[in-house]
């Protein structure tokens, strides 16, 4: 009589019939989820329009990249809660779970009133809705990868597993799709004014079809087994995070493995697409296509890293690529610049900007403010750093006497700021109209373009940069849930793998953009935010290196 042991598949097992669909199945579950989940980061710039109108635009775009992060701040969280319930009940209802919570939190984002309708309960009500979404998929990842590993034969883990792997592009990829059909069939105006919400609502016919996929699925075989021998965790917190054992494994696995992995990620796809839309000032409809591109060219990497990764191992790929990421990322982003707007890069190197502002007078801007009061960043630092930075003018810092007003030298022309906090309403707006006024004037005169002029632009060039650092995501990203899935056992791997996989994404990953462009802001230069997924690539390479075991020959079924 056979048992469920016998059931799981050879190493010498071809591709059946039953592989391929609990691949499509799981992967076409995932990709919804991801395209849920990255409808927001496509629209930053736009939801930050509707739902944090009352502060400048420079400190609206960091709060809506904040809230963007919100969701990838609580991943951890249902990576716990739901890794819990994945060893406990299986993996096929858990993500069943998972796909829910997340459709239905996208959709009501699709109908959220705005800042100017509802006040203050529009962001928070946001801010709500992302977190949920950030809960869901903190709990889909691991379960995903964890079922279809757990189908595979041994010496194609990676391979099957790249499968999974591919949705977080491809989840992406069809969001910007949608957005971008949706943009082009209504024309600008409509779309940023009410057709930004079609793309979210789709997402409850996703929902529909997820669902109905992942009601096709059985159980792994692995969780049955251990299931008909009463080996199951009774305890998988515990077991996964309560002896040091396991508990190493996973600290190791966060900052040798998916923290550098994470900002590689990021940096990669989204910090690119806002470089090229905030600071290059590409319009959206071209970013979002060169993008679009880059991703369909490069996304089989991730089946190929994958596949080569039962060849030569998990750990040397994606150590390589996050070599690859720190040598290379600062060339890369100045060739972004020089092919992408050539003019504003003759602009920064004639007639880089000066701020000359007492150092007590200028924030770290992080976070703009206190929102609930409406603050506003109105030292005149912060204020010249903010009409900069919406230019894309590269500036350096010069101390200046305590106390004194913030000026600002561009080319030959000095500007003094002013200081909003000590005028009245009156005051205080006519003062920043005349500076905003003197300040456009000077950096117009300077030759800093409003926009990229797409007739300069060197489009395979562009093209041909963004493709490479895609093509390192997907060296980092396609052999990476093989490595999670088999450096834990099966009784607690829903769980084990799941939390450093999310701190890693949720937090490292999550939080580059913010971090990236608060850095840029404080210190003037465009590309000094590029340090932060360089160290962070750097640590991981160190650690992953010295301390982190290859597994590609494991035996993950005990």
């Amino acid at each position: 009589m056979s048992t469920t042991a016998d059931r799981i598949p050879a190493a010498s097992t071809p591709m059946t019939r039953e592989h391929k669909k609990v691949i499509l199945a799981s992967s076409l579950g995932t990709v919804f989820e991801w395209y849920d989940f990255y409808l927001y980061g496509s629209l930053a710039a736009v939801i930050a329009v509707h739902f944090f109108s009352a502060l400048p635009p420079s400190s609206a775009f960091i709060m809506a990249l904040l809230t963007f992060a919100a969701g990838f701040a609580v991943r951890p969280f249902g990576a716990i809660v739901f890794g819990r319930l994945g060893d406990l009940i299986g993996r096929k209802y858990t993500f069943l779970i998972t796909i829910v919570i997340m459709g239905v939190s996208t959709f009501l984002v699709g109908v959220l009133p705005t800042y100017d309708t509802i006040g203050m309960a529009a962001p928070i009500l946001l801010v709500v809705l992302r977190c949920l979404q950030g809960l869901a998929l903190g709990g889909e990842y691991g379960g995903a990868a964890t079922y279809v590993a757990e189908h595979a034969p041994p010496g194609k883990r990676g391979l099957y597993t790249s499968f999974i792997q591919t949705t977080a592009t491809v989840g992406l990829f069809l969001s910007l799709l949608v957005i971008l059909g949706v943009r082009t069939l209504l024309g600008e105006e409509a779309f940023r004014e009410w057709g930004w919400r079609i793309p979210f609502l789709i997402s409850f016919l996703l929902l529909v079809i997820s669902i109905w996929i992942r009601m096709q699925l059985n159980e792994s075989p692995l969780f049955r087994k251990m299931k008909e021998e009463g080996t199951r965790s009774k305890a998988p917190l515990t077991e996964s995070f309560g002896n040091w054992s396991n508990g190493k494994i996973v600290l190791l696995a966060l900052l040798g493995a998916t923290a550098g992995q994470a900002v590689v990620w990021y940096a990669g796809q989204f910090y690119a697409l806002f470089f090229m839309t905030q600071t290059l000032k590409v319009d959206a409809v071209t970013a979002n296509l060169f993008i679009a591109a880059a991703l369909a060219i490069a996304t089989g990497g991730f089946i190929l890293f994958g596949w080569l990764s039962d060849k030569i191992g998990r750990k040397p790929i994606i150590m390589a690529g996050c070599l690859l990421a720190m040598l290379t990322y600062f060339p890369i982003f100045k060739g972004l610049t020089h092919y992408a707007n050539p003019a504003l890069e003759r602009a920064m190197a004639t007639s880089p900007g000066v701020v000359i502002a007492d150092p007590s007078d200028c924030s770290f801007q992080f976070v703009p403010g206190e929102l609930k009061s409406h603050v506003k960043f109105n030292n005149s630092c912060d204020i010249v750093k903010n009409l900069l930075n919406q230019r894309s003018v590269t500036y350096t810092n010069q101390d200046a006497a305590p106390g004194s007003l913030a000026r600002v030298k561009i080319g030959d022309t000095e500007i003094q700021s002013v200081d909003l906090s000590r005028m009245t309403p009156e005051e205080a707006q006519a003062a920043q109209a005349k500076l905003t006024a003197d300040v456009t004037a000077a950096i117009d005169a300077a030759g800093y373009p409003k926009t990229a002029d797409n007739s300069q632009m060197n489009k395979p060039m562009v093209l041909l940069l963004l493709t490479i650092l895609v093509l390192y995501v997907t060296m980092v990203y396609g052999p990476i849930a093989a490595w999670l899935v088999e450096l834990f056992p099966t009784r607690i791997r829903y769980t084990s793998m799941s939390l450093p996989y999310h701190i890693g994404n949720g937090w490292f990953g999550g939080f580059l953009p913010t971090t990236a462009f608060a850095v840029v802001l404080l210190t003037g230069n465009i590309y000094s935010g590029l340090w932060y997924p360089i160290i962070v690539a750097g640590m991981t390479f160190i650690i992953g290196s010295l301390f982190l075991r290859e597994t590609k020959d494991v035996d993950i079924s005990k």
